[in-house]
């Protein structure tokens, strides 16, 4: 769920039933086992990528043809199940779908069954959905974390974002490959790389990185392999892949999403989140997963908002809307300043104030507290995770994790290591000082003397900045080059921030987030609605092989 520590922002063999093939094997460093394919054979590979009856259909779009019965879920299903073997396990071989649901047609031929009866469960009832692979999901589905070291048994149970996409209607078509352990194991980790999924492109530009850890969610929405996505953020794993292939992600304010049947990095950081092409996609899928769950305390603190996000979604949200920039969170890529400079002028037309600068005092001031909470909360939070799936796991503890690791190098360790795991097994218990200290200078760096006392000075509607610098080149031997972003405020402080497609610089996306304070995801989604429908920035992928 994060995307790395040194500011760099922080086998799949299911059967394909609706289209007749098996996704490869895949060796250690992701590729398919058998010959690249040629020049010729990539771009005929990459027109076929292009061609998609679906493509950037929304969940209202193909709600509507299902009420009217000009379209079943299940052809729906076996049309996104075909596109996925198409070109994620064939073709330009995206590899963002680490497994797909055997009983997805199943799934969507009782949803069908049910609207043939009258019974529609909700707005996303028969819409096909892929969940992040750190959901537990108890069907037939691997929960792993991209780690060979859990595949086995499926969970016993359902992860509470997963049960409510059920009520709700959903398919679940299948789970996204993501950085292993949600980019949490190595200081040196490539994004989108798993020892059980290999390597997730980038849709735009094939041998560019999506980011992590929510690489495969990022990837496989836009590159239309289902309507909507789930991901996950500890600091950054929602924003960052979301923006970089040019899609809506919003964190939300910890406590709003239950996490119980995730598997953890951070108690008081983590959180699941919708990753979608349209704003309005966003806002439906949240309010399907939002709510009170006994399982998860962070839920249960406080009476959680009940807005409907839909009816903030208006055309002239930004009208009068007090925008702060915060340019200490910009200035790290020229082409992004520059796309961040036409938006503000865009957000002016639309009739907002915009107070420029308005500099989040404390940024990066609680980056070595911030990692030492994680360590702590990681060793602790996993380790009662791992307990909670019972015999479903071989490996039960953290530092069995590691050994695990350490006697499959070759497979789980062919690239970079795991220094973070090593340096979270080190922690004691969340009783220690250390610990305690640490999570205190967080909340006060990034709550009080930061976001809350700059919309107070203020009065803001939100802080606004670039989401993300352009996507770097993969390199396994070197690890990411983050190119910049600004996740970190909001994921330390736990409070919401959504990115909106913005630009492209060289065939490469950028994003504006939008960040507020403490469960004012209505208002970030209103504003980012208005912004969204004065620039229409999203753009379907080309699949290109490079720039160069």
């Amino acid at each position: 769920m994060t995307d790395g520590f040194s500011r760099r922002g922080f086998l799949a063999s299911s059967t394909l039933a609706a289209a007749g093939v098996a996704l490869g094997a895949r060796d250690a460093h992701g590729a398919e086992r058998g010959a690249e394919p040629g020049a010729h054979a990539v771009d005929d590979a990459v027109d076929q990528a292009r061609a998609f009856a679906y493509s950037e259909a929304t969940v209202s779009e193909l709600t509507a043809q299902m009420a009217k019965g000009t379209l079943t879920s299940r052809a729906l299903t076996a049309a996104y199940l075909a596109r996925i073997a198409a070109i994620d396990a064939a073709g330009v071989q995206l590899r963002s779908v680490i497994e797909v649901n055997p009983d997805a047609l199943a799934i969507a031929a009782e949803r069908d069954a049910e609207r043939r009866a009258g019974k529609v469960r909700g707005v996303l009832h028969g819409i096909p959905v892929l969940v992040k692979d750190n959901l537990d999901t108890a069907d037939k589905m691997q929960t792993t974390a991209g780690s060979r070291a859990l595949v086995g048994k499926p969970a016993p149970r359902d992860s509470t974002v997963v049960a409510k996409l059920r009520e709700a209607g959903a398919v679940l078509l299948g789970k996204t490959n993501l950085s292993e352990w949600a980019n949490f194991r190595s200081t040196r980790s490539t994004s989108g790389w798993s020892g059980r999924g290999g390597q997730t492109k980038h849709p735009y530009v094939l041998d560019r990185n999506p980011c992590g850890s929510s690489s495969g969610t990022g990837t496989a929405i836009s590159a239309n392999l289902a309507v909507v996505g789930i991901g996950t953020e500890t600091d950054g794993s929602i924003i960052c892949p979301s923006s970089i292939c040019g899609l809506v992600g919003l964190k939300p304010t910890v406590g709003l999403v239950s996490r119980a049947g995730i598997i953890p990095i951070s108690a008081t950081q983590d959180t699941a989140g919708p990753m979608t092409r349209t704003v309005t996609d966003a806002a439906i899928v949240l309010t399907a997963i939002r709510g009170r769950d006994e399982r998860d305390s962070a839920t249960t603190a406080r009476d959680l908002p009940t807005d409907d996000y839909l009816q903030a979604l208006r055309r002239d949200a930004l009208q009068g809307a007090r925008l702060g920039v915060a340019r200490n969170m910009a200035g790290f890529h020229p082409a992004v300043d520059d796309a961040f400079d036409a938006a503000i002028a865009e957000l002016k037309k639309a009739g907002a104030e915009i107070i420029d600068p308005c500099n989040v005092p404390t940024v990066g001031k609680y980056d070595a507290a911030e990692l030492e909470v994680l360590l702590y909360e990681f060793k602790d939070g996993l380790n009662a995770y791992l307990a909670s799936r019972g015999d479903t796991v071989q490996y039960r503890t953290l530092d069995e994790l590691m050994a695990y690791n350490r006697a499959h190098a070759a497979q789980e360790m062919p690239w970079f290591a795991q220094e973070l795991f090593e340096q979270a097994q080190a922690k004691g218990p969340l009783s220690d000082a250390a610990y305690k200290e640490a999570l205190q200078q967080c909340r006060t760096l990034s709550r009080d003397e930061g976001l809350d006392a700059l919309f107070a000075t203020h009065r803001l509607s939100a802080v606004i900045a670039p989401s993300n610098g352009p996507s770097w080149t993969t390199d396994w031997v070197n690890g990411d080059r983050y190119s910049g972003g600004n996740s970190s405020v909001a994921a330390v402080a736990g409070y919401p921030s959504l990115t909106v497609p913005m630009a492209f610089t060289a065939g490469l996306p950028l994003g504006l987030s939008f960040i507020g304070t403490a469960y004012t995801e209505r208002t970030l989604l209103g504003l980012g609605y208005a912004f969204e429908q004065r620039t229409k920035a999203r753009r379907a992928p080309g699949f290109q092989r490079s720039i160069s």
